[in-house]
């Protein structure tokens, strides 16, 4: 679910109208902060809802949507903030317990996230509270658990790629060969479909390709919540596939500390760093991506040529050795290899 998507005013209706007959100045603000939170213009918005709640600290409609605006910026302390103090002001809610769920699952907490999530399961409402449930019960240690609603979220949500990556992830973990191939296929067939039709991926593409620094900033810099890792990933390839390398870096970067065990974000880090020529930082985020992927030519052969690069022969040799046995009639990456092992 995206940041944004609950209404303040499905929410607080009744709260929100009986404040805004003893404060117009304050609802005024936080209709201009809804205007801007539209328009995914979060900074912005946040302080329109800060000005409502410093007129009306117990304005429950505008605390809420600040809240939502601190997490979609990736502010998750202050995020936690509001809506913790929400909840002691308006009482326990579905929302507020999925962004609880949420913020608790990033900071490591993942009972708490299950104790939080586990209720939200029947609310059409939030209907990605299964698949954070899913995480969260993955992270705790119960793979089953995690296999099973990460599975009941698929059948709800096919064309989800962020769910058969996932899934891919831990059947993997679990020894499910096939399955986690079949999961991987979906993922890279629904996450191309996603940048080719999802409407501010293409106004994203389109701003790239036209250079203009402005236009970029506008349609790419607000494109994705800052606690999404697998949006923060799509959003760094689209970078890197129009050539914007030193701009893939920061949701590449973001996206490796919520999610350390991403392979394609590792990977696409790795290959931002060596297409800026920045080898020595590109080894790390290679190494932790051929770790967590050991038999994909592809990054074997980048971390091989950046191994080659900085001069480490001895240890480009047994990388670029298991990729050209994963594909053994690649001449280039053959003849590579025979000049190492010359050399050596």
């Amino acid at each position: 679910m995206a940041a944004g998507n609950f209404s303040a005013v499905l929410f607080f209706t009744l709260t929100a109208l009986a404040q805004a007959a003893s404060s117009n100045d304050s609802t005024s603000f936080l209709g201009k902060g809804n205007q801007l939170m539209q328009q995914r213009l979060f900074q912005e918005a946040a302080a329109e809802f800060e000005h409502a709640l410093q007129l009306q600290p117990d304005f429950h409609a505008a605390r809420y949507e600040l809240g939502i605006c601190f997490f979609a910026l990736g502010r998750n302390d202050e995020s936690r903030r509001e809506f913790e103090l929400l909840r002691k002001q308006a009482g326990d809610s579905h929302e507020i317990a999925y962004y609880m769920g949420r913020l608790l699952f990033i900071a490591g907490d993942a009972a708490g996230a299950i104790r939080e999530l586990a209720p939200l399961t029947g609310d059409s409402k939030i209907p990605d509270a299964d698949y954070f449930l899913g995480l969260a019960y993955i992270a705790a240690g119960d793979r089953a658990k995690g296999i099973q609603w990460l599975e009941h979220c698929v059948q709800a949500k096919p064309g989800d790629y962020r769910v058969h990556y996932r899934l891919a992830r831990v059947y993997a973990g679990a020894g499910r060969k096939s399955d986690a191939d079949r999961e991987y296929g979906l993922y890279n067939k629904y996450r191309d479909a996603a940048r080719g039709t999802e409407e501010r991926m293409r106004a994203c593409s389109a701003a790239l390709d036209s250079q203009v620094a402005d236009r970029i900033q506008e349609s790419c810099g607000h494109l994705v919540d800052q606690n999404d890792p697998e949006k923060l990933v799509l959003l760094g390839q689209l970078y890197g596939e129009h050539g914007h390398f030193a701009d893939a870096l920061n949701p590449l970067l973001r996206a490796v500390a919520l999610d350390p065990d991403s392979f394609d974000a590792w990977h696409n880090l790795g290959l931002s760093y060596f297409r800026l020529k920045r080898y020595q930082e590109a080894r790390q985020p290679l190494e932790r991506a051929v770790a967590l992927r050991p038999d994909l030519f592809d990054t074997l052969n980048l971390l091989g040529a950046t191994l080659y690069v900085l001069g480490d022969d001895r240890a480009a040799l047994p990388v670029l050795d298991r990729a050209h046995q994963l594909r053994p009639d690649d001449a280039q990456l053959k003849s590579a290899l025979d000049q190492l092992r010359k050399s050596n």
